[in-house]
């Protein structure tokens, strides 16, 4: 029955390949379980469910993927789009998040429809390629200084706007090693080294004092429980943002739109490259359906009480260890439901553990600047722009509409106008409208 539902013999794998592949992935990626709550607190959603939110959210989106496309891709909620959800959103905008959660809803139902359109490839294709590796450094950015805010290893200060933490407390020298162990570990090639750093500094943490007479790590009554119930968060998406400030409503979603589709389509093409998916002139069979796969997780995302979902590029791992069918995610879905009877030891990682998961997710997005052209100013200009205003003005809406308009500008002025997409100049009037509304009372 797996063979003809997964085409294994097809694909030149076997039962038992294809769930030790989903073990690894699932290993690369069970981080999210412990960071992913922690961001959506900080928007002031409640926390005794996340834990169970974000994975039956990765189980759901993953299993779609799976069983629609074949593919070993797995998808979970999206690292620095559930920072700008909570960050810029909730906690910048001053958006509830139940309004929040309605704008994730209405950017699925959009990638959904674009999608089936074909629409969404042509914005990809339209957007410069300068740009789209701007953004993914930016984004990269963003993540680390909060990794490094949430570790304490930077701080904030009233002249200088950040400084260095207590570099000399417990907690802090512990986050500072962890960033250090995973980039070890990482380097090494060790299967799972982002969750192997999380458990190793948890565990230590629980021989190191935070300075209030306790320890980094505090251990729970039991270790496991039932799933913590959804119910505060399932289904209270609320779409009344779009009549309070439209405009801004819009921004926010292109926005959501922008990050999705340059995650999940480069992680697509660097998967299916790896898998050997791809057919002789670089395109993959099949990526319409993966398109509108991941739609759908978006959609099933929010109404769990996430923000979106998106591919995995620790996809990559599995496919390395053999991967090459829908089997690996049906394997990493069912991981990640197990995973939710050991809620209360996910809840007791400390931010120590999860703050270097951050750092390091950063770093590796932040090693698209390789790809950027550095020797023409009108190229780089909005490309730096991009760069240091996401992490400066602490959102990603802001990094990318700055730099949109500053590359149209830029193109226009010096007589390059015709070089540049239509989509491109839309994009940057709509950011315009949002970051340049004060300009225009009433």
């Amino acid at each position: 029955m797996l063979n003809r539902l997964f085409k294994l013999d097809q694909h030149g794998t076997t039962p038992g390949r294809e769930v030790q592949a989903g073990c690894t992935t699932f290993a690369a990626m069970a981080y999210i379980l412990a960071v992913n709550p922690a961001i959506l607190a900080a928007a002031g959603m409640p926390a005794a469910g996340l834990v169970t939110v974000t994975a039956v959210s990765a189980a759901v989106s993953t299993l779609i993927m799976a069983l629609y496309t074949n593919f070993p891709l797995a998808l979970a909620p999206g690292m620095g789009i559930n920072a700008y959800f909570s960050y810029t959103v909730c906690l910048g905008l001053g958006v509830p998040w139940q309004q929040a959660l309605g704008l994730v809803f209405v950017n699925g139902l959009a990638f959904l429809a674009l999608s089936l359109s074909g629409i969404r490839e042509k914005i990809i294709n339209a957007i410069p390629f300068q740009l789209k590796m701007a953004i993914t450094c930016g984004v990269g950015l963003f993540i680390a200084f909060i990794g490094l805010k949430n570790g304490g290893i930077i701080a904030s200060h009233p002249v200088t706007l950040v400084t260095h933490g207590a570099l000399g407390s417990p907690p802090v020298l512990l986050c500072f090693i962890g960033i250090l162990l995973t980039v070890v570990l990482m380097v090494r090639r060790v299967p799972g080294g982002i969750i192997l750093s999380i458990l190793a500094i948890t565990l230590v943490g629980l021989l190191t004092p935070n300075g209030t007479g306790g320890t980094v790590t505090q251990l729970p009554g039991h270790f496991v429980s039932l799933p913590a119930s959804m119910g505060d968060t399932f289904l209270k998406l609320d779409l009344g943002y779009f009549r309070q400030d439209f405009v801004k409503a819009l921004t926010v979603v292109l926005t959501l739109l922008l990050i999705a589709l340059f995650d999940n389509v480069g992680t697509l093409i660097g998967v299916a490259q790896r898998a050997g998916l791809l057919d002789p002139q670089g395109r993959l069979p099949g990526a319409g359906k993966a398109l509108v796969a991941d739609s759908l997780g978006v959609i099933a995302s929010a109404g769990f009480g996430t923000s979106n979902v998106v591919s995995y590029i620790e996809s990559a791992s599995g496919v390395e260890a053999g991967g090459r069918t829908g089997l690996v995610g049906v394997t990493v879905a069912v991981l990640f439901v197990l995973a939710l009877f050991f809620t209360p030891l996910i809840q007791a990682i400390p931010a120590a553990a999860t703050a270097p998961a951050l750092v390091v997710v950063g770093i590796f997005m932040f090693q698209s600047v390789a790809h950027l052209n550095l020797r023409e100013l009108h190229e780089v200009a909005p490309a730096f722009i991009i760069i240091l205003a996401t992490p400066l003005t602490f959102s990603i809406a802001e990094g990318i509409g700055l730099g949109l308009v500053a590359y149209a500008i830029i193109y226009l002025a010096t007589g390059r106008a015709r070089q540049v997409n239509w989509m491109v100049y839309t994009l940057a009037g709509v950011f315009a409208l949002h970051l340049f509304r004060g300009l225009f009372p009433g």
